[in-house]
């Protein structure tokens, strides 16, 4: 397996994409090249800093880099030499099969819909976020990838989710929900109105009806779909909650004798509930319906989520996820046609 990482992208680079692929050399054999794109002086005095050596690493210059400031689109068309527009070029012309960056998400998505192009029949890409809960994984899509979207926009995103949840996390018939403020079918904006309707009349999909904030977490179906504007508030908004909850928790056991007795007591629960909590354990998020693989970390991605979103690109080729996502989205395709016949 051949990944191209954005090594200038997110908070802490170099040093914390470099430390991802420290741990990924040593828990993922079955790479064979990991391209590392970016400034090359940089890159090597971090690796020489961090003491990796190996001969799966091919440095590639990219004199340019995308700041969290940019603009996404005007990034992609202006810093054409950018680590990211460099990495995914590499996905582009064969010599990697995915890219993994933790850098500005907007021209990630954007240099991945310009140069690798979408699916037949998917009109634009989404991202997919494995999410906890306190029964199952499930999957939040559109994660932040189209912050504007139309109905069939929304169904082609429940289509890539299911696809997803069958070949990945293995459901056999994923249940798929409509992200709003009630279950009622009236209940919701414009767009999650109509997004229903279309849904409802989707052949080939276990569509639920909606759902809303509490079924995320309680007992969610296997997908739960919504634009990237309301995905992405849900996913940090999680990710924020979690982290609170849990220095809350740790203030209060370390208020008093007794309660720090039973916090070491209850030490091993706590840490199996932050590893089920943790982002840094899911590590990136595969943007879907691209002709490649994208893998989209956050900006502040520890060494171990690096590492993990490098794990879900090897993952992401090994499922071979795109042929499923169109022959799913083909028969939908087909079967609208027919039906207007």
């Amino acid at each position: 397996m051949k990944i191209a990482l954005d090594v200038m992208g997110g908070d802490f680079a170099p040093q914390n994409p470099i430390g991802g692929v420290k741990l990924a050399l040593e828990e993922l054999p079955a790479i064979t090249k990991l391209f590392l794109v970016g400034k090359p002086d940089v890159i090597e005095q971090e690796l020489k800093r961090q003491d990796i050596s190996s001969p799966k690493i091919e440095i590639v210059p990219a004199s340019q880099v995308v700041e969290m400031s940019d603009n996404g689109l005007a990034a992609v068309r202006k810093k054409k030499d950018s680590s990211i527009s460099i990495a995914v070029d590499l996905v582009k012309d064969g010599k990697a099969e995915a890219v993994v960056s933790a850098g500005h998400t907007g021209a990630a998505v954007t240099a991945s819909l310009i140069k690798l192009r979408t699916l037949t029949h998917i009109e634009r890409p989404a991202i997919a976020s494995i999410m906890p809960s306190l029964t199952t994984q499930w999957i939040l899509i559109d994660a932040g990838a189209n912050p504007d979207s139309e109905p069939q926009h929304l169904v082609q995103n429940a289509i890539m989710g299911s696809a997803f949840a069958r070949h990945v996390l293995g459901r056999e018939n994923p249940t798929i929900g409509l992200m709003s403020n009630g279950t009622e079918e009236e209940k919701g904006n414009a767009l999650c109105k109509e997004t229903g309707k279309l849904l409802r009349h989707t052949p080939g999909l276990n569509f639920i009806g909606n759902v809303e904030g509490h079924d995320l977490w309680e007992a969610p179906p296997d997908v739960v779909v919504c634009d990237g504007f309301t995905g992405n508030i849900i996913l940090k908004s999680a990710e924020a909650l979690a982290h609170v909850i849990f220095s809350m928790v740790k203030s209060e056991i370390h208020s008093s004798v007794r309660t720090k007795i039973g916090g070491l007591l209850a030490k091993p629960a706590f840490k199996r509930v932050h590893k089920k909590t943790n982002p840094d354990e899911t590590g990136g998020m595969p943007l879907l319906g691209l002709n490649g693989i994208t893998i989209i970390s956050h900006g502040s991605a520890s060494p171990l989520a690096m590492k993990n979103a490098i794990r879900q690109a090897c993952e992401s080729i090994q499922h071979q996820i795109n042929p499923h996502i169109e022959a799913a989205a083909t028969a939908h395709s087909i079967a609208l046609h027919a039906r207007s016949q």
